[in-house]
C-alpha cells in the first residue's frame, strides 16, 4: 500500500465521524463541552433594582444639593428586603447586592455620610440612579445567551447558573480505549529485565484524550499475541469505545501482530503507512461504530500521530467545529536541507526574533527521543519535496499542547 499524503489521511480519519448524540448533564461536568440547544434565560438578572455599594438607599431629589441631614428608618441587606418606604427626608441603610426599598432610587455611599444615631447627613450632592444596578440590566428572562454548538468555558457556566440552569445538553463524551502493545515492555516503577523497556507512550495518549475531553479506558499493555491482543479489542467494544487507539506493533514485522489481531475481530482498513515523519506506519480503520487508530510504538511517532489524527477526530466526536490545529507563521532559526517525500514534523523550540517568533528545530529528530519532545514548544511543518531553506526563511508551526 503505498504512502498516503498527510491531508488524505486525516480527511479519511474524519470522513465517518460524527458529533456524538446529547446528553444532559450537571453544570460541574460542562465545562468544555459543546451545547446541543439554544439556552434561555430562565430569569432576569438582577430580578429588581439592588444596591451596587455599601451606602444609603434615597430619593434622588433629597440629595441633590449638600449639605442635606436624612433620618434613617430601617436597614436593607442582600436577602434581606426592607418592607418599609423611603419619603421625603428619609434615607436606609443598605448594602451591596440589597434590595431598592420603595421609594428610593439613589444610594449615596457610605465614605461621604456621617451617622449620627438615627440620622445621617452628606456634604456632597449625589445625582440620580449613582451606585444602583437596574432590573434587567445583565439579561432579562427568555433571552438567548448561550447558544447551539457553543462550546462552554467556565464564564459561560457561571452565566447558565445565573440564568437558572442547573443541567445543560452537552454532546456526548468520547469514549477512547487506549492499548499498548509489546513483550518488552513494563510498568514505570518496575526493575527491566535484558531487552525490557518502561512503557511511557499510554500516558501521554492518555493525557492527550482527556485533554480534549474524553472519557478513558485504559486497557494496559497487550502481550505480542494475538489472542491477547484480540481480548484487549473484544474489552474495547463491550465498553462501548467510539474509538480504539493502539500504539505499537502496527508495522509488517513478524512480531507486529495488532493488524492480524484487528482483522481477525473484523476491522475494515482504511489506511496503513502515511507520508509522515515521525509516524510513517500509521494506521486507520473500523470496527462496526469504533474507529480505531493504530500509532506506532516510538514514542515521538506516537505522540505526533495522536496529535495530528486523535485530536481532531476527538473534537469533531465531541461536536465541536474548530476541530483543526491552528498554524501559526514563523521564522527558521537554522539551515534545514531539502526534504524528501514525506511531510515532516520537526520538533522545535520559539524563542522571541526581530520579524515574528523564531522556531529552531532540536539537533535530534530520532524518534524514539522523549526528551527533547518534552523541551519542544512547537512542530515545524515541511511539505514534501521542499527545498532548502536557511535561518530567517519563514516557516509553518503547530504549538503543542500542554
Amino acid at each position: 500500500m503505498a504512502l498516503m499524503p498527510v491531508t488524505e489521511a486525516l480527511q479519511r480519519v474524519l470522513a465517518g465521524a460524527r458529533p456524538l448524540p446529547s446528553e444532559t448533564v450537571a453544570l460541574n461536568d460542562a465545562l468544555g463541552r459543546v451545547l446541543t440547544q439554544d439556552i434561555v434565560a430562565l430569569r432576569t438578572q438582577p430580578p429588581a433594582a439592588v444596591s451596587a455599594m455599601d451606602g444609603y438607599a434615597v430619593r434622588a431629589a433629597d440629595v441633590a444639593s449638600a449639605p442635606v441631614t436624612l433620618k434613617l428608618i430601617g436597614e436593607v441587606a442582600a436577602g434581606h428586603p426592607f418592607d418599609g418606604h423611603v419619603g421625603p427626608g428619609q434615607a436606609a441603610r443598605i448594602f451591596t447586592g440589597g434590595l431598592m426599598p420603595d421609594g428610593a432610587d439613589t444610594v449615596v455611599i457610605q465614605e461621604i455620610a456621617r451617622r449620627d444615631g438615627d440620622s445621617v447627613s452628606f456634604d456632597r450632592p449625589t445625582a440620580q440612579g449613582r451606585n444602583v444596578r437596574g432590573q434587567g440590566i445583565d439579561f432579562a428572562q427568555a433571552q438567548v445567551l448561550l447558544r447551539t454548538g457553543q462550546r462552554l468555558t467556565g464564564r459561560d457556566l457561571m452565566l447558565a447558573a445565573a440564568m437558572n440552569h442547573p443541567r445543560l445538553a452537552v454532546h456526548r463524551r468520547p469514549k477512547v480505549a487506549v492499548l499498548g502493545t509489546g513483550d518488552e515492555l513494563v510498568a514505570p516503577g518496575s526493575q527491566p529485565g535484558p531487552g525490557e523497556i518502561v512503557y511511557s507512550n499510554g500516558f501521554a495518549l492518555i493525557a492527550m484524550a482527556r485533554r480534549e475531553g474524553a472519557e478513558v479506558l485504559d486497557l494496559g499493555v497487550a502481550r505480542d499475541k494475538v489472542e491477547d491482543i484480540a481480548a484487549a479489542v473484544r474489552r474495547a467494544r463491550e465498553w462501548g469505545a467510539d474509538v480504539l487507539l493502539t500504539s505499537g506493533g502496527a508495522s509488517v514485522g513478524e512480531h507486529d501482530l495488532v493488524q492480524k489481531a484487528l482483522a481477525a475481530e473484523g476491522l475494515t482498513l482504511s489506511f496503513w503507512r502515511v507520508a509522515l515523519r515521525p509516524g510513517k506506519p500509521m494506521m486507520h480503520g473500523a470496527l462496526g461504530g469504533m474507529q480505531v487508530l493504530g500509532v506506532p510504538g516510538n514514542p515521538v511517532s506516537s505522540y505526533v500521530c495522536a496529535f495530528l489524527f486523535l485530536v481532531p477526530l476527538l473534537r469533531r466526536l465531541g461536536g465541536r467545529t474548530d476541530i483543526d490545529h491552528p498554524t501559526e507563521a514563523a521564522r527558521l532559526g537554522c539551515d534545514l536541507p531539502a526534504n524528501d517525500e514525506r511531510a515532516d514534523y520537526l520538533r522545535a523550540t520559539l524563542t522571541p526574533g526581530p520579524d515574528g517568533p523564531l522556531a529552531t528545530p532540536l539537533p535530534s529528530q530520532d524518534s524514539s527521543l522523549m526528551a527533547p519532545l518534552a523541551t519542544a514548544d512547537c512542530l515545524v511543518i515541511r511539505p514534501p519535496h521542499a527545498p532548502a531553506a536557511g535561518s530567517g526563511s519563514p516557516c509553518v508551526i503547530l504549538k503543542l499542547g500542554l
